[in-house]
């Protein structure tokens, strides 16, 4: 230091400017064409090393225990609140029913929170419940369209309950009697609208095995084959009558059921239509005559055609050739008769053969 209290005052200063000047970069210190002309060696030593793998991980970061969480009291934070939060009153409160899509007020989704029908979720969308809401609602309202003039009278009503005559003074408030043959009063078909076209509400699978009595075994494999290709714990079932000569006692464990709804429902419709019913050698369709006249269609598997399930035949040596049962399947639809049904399973790729019955 006494040194240099002895150089004057411009030299001190140029000194300690070279003191505080830094190396400039590689990048700046020549030009591409002096790289160029630049031996390989020195080239290669000056040149930054980029590493291929980043040296940090996320691994690294610290663990956080329950202690280092810093927890807050709800009702202290409550207590230091100064103001209240509004009462029920001022609070947004969704109409309580769905009047169509043209009303100025229309209820939000399930989804939502604020929604009165509140469901958490959709986790998933299945391609055939896209399907529909995309293409196939729309082209079964065109199809279906019936077209009606202005001032065109309504066809009269078709009476199918009867009334009593006048034989007896004790059929005078009697109520009117059901449909002649038929003890059950099927719903009405009405014209397809945009507020009643069909779609899936349900599907309902079921076996029965009737050596289920003599050896239980039969049972477990059919419950493990009905909860692999379905995905939802199925039930034991029980005889509801007894028969003598099949030697069948009521009560007897004899079958098992599941159904499958939402969701679930249009994924397994979609796996049986794109996956198994191409399986299946020489397989005509569903029957024509298949349906309860409340708009449910039913077909069935036999115990061989069980393999095609995707589920099943990736691991088929899990389960006794002998002892796979076969299925009958049951889908039930919105709809209110067997031909508005036939229209939808169409639609979605389920076909048909022979006479249809409405």
């Amino acid at each position: 230091m006494a040194a240099l209290r002895g150089v004057p005052r411009a030299g001190r200063q140029l000194l300690s400017d070279a003191s505080h000047c830094k190396p400039c970069l590689t990048s700046l210190q020549r030009c591409v064409s002096t790289d160029s002309t630049a031996s390989p060696a020195s080239t290669a030593k000056s040149a930054p090393v980029i590493p291929d793998i980043e040296s940090d991980s996320g691994l690294a970061a610290p663990i956080v225990t329950r202690g280092d969480v810093r927890m807050v009291d709800p009702r202290k934070r409550a207590s230091r609140r100064n103001y209240e939060l509004p009462h029920e009153r001022y609070r947004y409160h969704p109409p309580k029913y769905y009047r169509g899509p043209l009303h100025p007020v229309i209820p939000p989704k399930s989804s939502e929170p604020i929604a009165r029908d509140f469901v958490p979720g959709p986790f998933n969308l299945p391609r055939l419940k896209q399907t529909y809401h995309s293409t196939i609602n729309a082209d079964i309202m065109t199809l279906m369209y019936l077209h009606k003039p202005p001032g065109t009278p309504d066809r009269p009503e078709r009476i199918r309950l009867r009334e009593w005559d006048d034989s007896s003074p004790y059929m005078e408030n009697r109520p009117k009697r059901g449909p002649r043959g038929h003890e059950i009063l099927f719903p009405m078909e009405n014209n397809i609208t945009w507020r009643n076209i069909p779609e899936i509400r349900a599907v309902h699978v079921a076996t029965y095995t009737a050596k289920a009595k003599k050896n239980p075994d039969h049972l477990i494999v059919g419950r493990s084959v009905l909860q692999t290709i379905t995905g939802v714990r199925p039930e034991i079932t029980t005889t509801r009558s007894s028969v003598s000569h099949w030697g069948i006692i009521k009560g007897d464990r004899s079958g098992v059921k599941c159904t499958m709804r939402g969701n679930q429902a249009y994924e397994f419709i979609d796996k049986v239509v794109n996956l198994v019913f191409p399986k299946i050698k020489e397989w005509q369709g569903v029957k024509g005559t298949t349906g309860d006249g409340a708009g449910n269609i039913s077909w069935g598997f036999d115990p061989q055609e069980m393999m095609y399930f995707p589920e099943v035949e990736a691991n088929y040596s899990l389960y006794p050739s002998k002892m796979v049962p076969g299925c009958r399947i049951v889908l039930e639809t919105t709809a209110k008769s067997d031909r508005h049904a036939r229209i939808l399973c169409s639609a979605i790729g389920i076909p048909f053969y022979g006479k249809l019955v409405d």
